[in-house]
């Protein structure tokens, strides 16, 4: 499971930023997710040259808006895994998303004794395939406006579309936009959301 997980976080944060939203699925008729235009600047900060095709480790390391989350991986043990294959759907929250928890809360995770926790965390943001934002976006129609994905972690998370966009709901109540999406790795696709999600 850590393997996975770190291996859909890398992907979704280092291929956040290096894609545009649209996808090939999008274009053969599925309906897109909806995204809000601020989430280009994201995008731009990853950046990578087209023919060049990286895995969500690279990716991420040269994001400077995912350094919290690289951060968190590294202090996880998930680096290698993330270089392993997928495909690994991954929402991946940026740096202010953490800035956003209550004070203390990633300087704890951090800590060698708050590894379980901290990989518990990671890998509740992973959802095994690839699910990318026609095929997201065709689930929660087919379920009446609700889509349950079950995480890596073993929990579930609840998308549905919201205010022109994808927002998903944790177990605690809590709910994240989807502000870029399908930012495609070598082994996964990326979605960026604005909050933390919680297990």
């Amino acid at each position: 499971m850590k393997y996975t997980f770190l291996s859909v976080v890398l992907t979704a944060t280092l291929a956040a930023t290096a894609c545009s939203p649209k996808t090939a699925d999008a274009e053969a008729g599925a309906a897109p997710m909806p995204v809000p235009e601020a989430a280009a600047d994201v995008t731009a900060d990853m950046a990578a040259p087209a023919a060049e095709q990286n895995d969500v480790v690279d990716l991420a390391i040269g994001s400077p808006d995912h350094s919290t989350l690289v951060s968190a991986v590294q202090a996880a043990g998930l680096v290698d895994t993330l270089k392993g294959a997928g495909p690994f759907t991954v929402f991946a929250p940026v740096n202010a998303a953490f800035d956003a928890l209550p004070a203390g809360t990633v300087d704890t995770l951090l800590k060698p004794e708050s590894k379980g926790d901290l990989t518990t965390v990671l890998t509740y943001h992973v959802v095994a395939g690839n699910v990318d934002a026609a095929a997201l976006t065709q689930q929660i129609e087919a379920g009446g406006g609700t889509a349950t994905l079950k995480t890596v972690q073993g929990g579930e998370l609840k998308a549905q579309l919201a205010d022109g966009g994808v927002t998903l709901t944790d177990a605690k109540g809590n709910t994240a936009k989807v502000t870029t999406a399908d930012l495609k790795a070598t082994n996964g696709v990326i979605h960026v959301v604005d909050k933390v999600l919680m297990p």
